[in-house]
């Protein structure tokens, strides 16, 4: 996993954030995709991390199944 700051952006008066155009490009966003918002925040700091809709589920298999897979045991 790489952590790098790709872009600084501004939240408007209705609350839209604008993903870059090479950022959407550079990740393959297509105009209308749905993408589902996780947070991660302890205090003043918030990871929001941004996962396409239909990756969801693996995303969640890929995380949860060890998790569940230790609780069975």
């Amino acid at each position: 996993m790489k952590f790098s700051l790709e872009a600084i952006v501004s939240c408007d008066d209705r609350g839209q954030v604008v993903l870059p155009k090479e950022i959407r490009k550079q990740l393959e966003i297509s105009p209308g995709e749905k993408m589902a918002v996780l947070r991660l925040s302890k205090g003043e700091v918030c990871f929001l991390t941004l996962i396409k809709a239909d990756s969801l589920q693996e995303v969640i298999k890929g995380f949860m199944g060890p998790v569940i897979t230790d609780m069975i045991k």
